[in-house]
């Protein structure tokens, strides 16, 4: 059986510096940072035998002393931001050509901005966790407050998916570049889970935000060990008992509406995603099921619920 913060250590798994600042700093200088020419911190990291294999070009610096992969231009002069998008969708691609990443065998055709001093930058969401870079999402829970108690709407995803047949927020997708997180979870509800947008729109509610550092491992779909630091923005919504979520795309197999007991039992035997799993814990504690009078690990699990991340973050979305 997991405890709540086992669940937290599967998922926010990068290391700490100050647990261990050797071998933090042993671990991080392995890796290549990614940079962009107005950057003054690096946008991700790239895991040596990544850099290895990518179709670096011409527009491309690659200083393997200084372990930097700047994106870079012919001239040596400053690109503007669709050029830098054109150059990085140019070498994914060139690499998904050559068969050198399994992770882009999934290529999704949906852009994910790379937020710093522009956020004008993007690249393919399959390619993303070859650089390292922060990602965005939204994630719903959806919930019914009867007689017996409150109950919440879980879904079991699609058994082809990454995760298959593991559980999951009752909505929950990606944030595309351009995209603003309150259109996305309108989105996501109405392919996921056939919400009505004019549902949605009046009432869901906005909760802030988790974040975490991951490796990424083989249920998240292509190589192993590859870097996934990403920022959740948090919805609730409470419905009421005849809304009932509905398939409509190919994501989940069905829904069930769960009470908060059953709910913590699947947690504790690790059948949700590892993220969603974190999104739960926030709401336990948001609603105040999950409390420092019955959990011993509540200052540690709040606060891994909010992990800084070391490189730049969305300023607005």
């Amino acid at each position: 059986m997991k405890s709540n913060l086992d669940l937290i250590n599967k998922c926010d798994n990068f290391p700490y510096y100050d647990d261990d600042p050797e071998a933090y700093r042993k671990l991080v200088s392995s890796y290549y940072q990614f940079s962009v020419p107005t950057g003054s911190k690096p946008a991700g990291f790239l895991l040596p035998w990544v850099v290895e294999k990518m179709p670096w070009g011409e527009d491309w610096t690659v200083d393997h002393d200084k372990k930097l992969v700047l994106l870079s231009t012919k001239n040596s002069q400053p690109a503007r931001p669709s050029q830098q998008s054109e150059v990085i969708d140019e070498t994914l691609k060139q690499a998904r050509k050559i068969g050198a990443f399994k992770v882009l065998e999934k290529w999704r055709n949906e852009l994910y901005t790379i937020h710093g001093p522009t956020d004008l930058i993007s690249m393919e969401r399959s390619g993303s966790p070859l650089f390292g870079i922060v990602t965005y999402g939204v994630h719903m829970t959806a919930y019914v407050n009867t007689k017996e108690g409150m109950k919440i709407w879980v879904p079991k995803r699609a058994q082809g998916k990454t995760y298959g047949g593991m559980l999951d927020n009752t909505v929950a997708g990606g944030i595309a570049t351009g995209e603003q997180p309150l259109e996305c979870i309108v989105r996501e509800a109405a392919e996921e889970a056939s919400f009505p947008e004019e549902l949605v729109r009046s009432k869901v509610r906005p909760c802030g935000t988790i974040s975490y550092f991951s490796f990424r491992d083989e249920r998240a779909g292509g190589e192993s060990g590859l870097l996934q630091p990403e920022v959740q923005f948090v919805y609730d919504m409470e419905v009421g008992p005849d809304v009932i979520p509905k398939p409509c795309d190919d994501e989940v197999e069905d829904f069930r509406l769960w009470t908060v007991d059953e709910v913590q039992g699947a947690l504790s035997q690790g059948l949700f995603k590892p993220n969603c799993a974190l999104l739960l814990l926030d709401f336990f504690i948001r609603h105040g099921i999950l409390t420092a009078q019955n959990e011993k690990d509540y200052v540690e699990i709040a606060s891994r619920l909010h992990r800084k991340l070391p490189f730049p973050t969305a300023t607005a979305l």
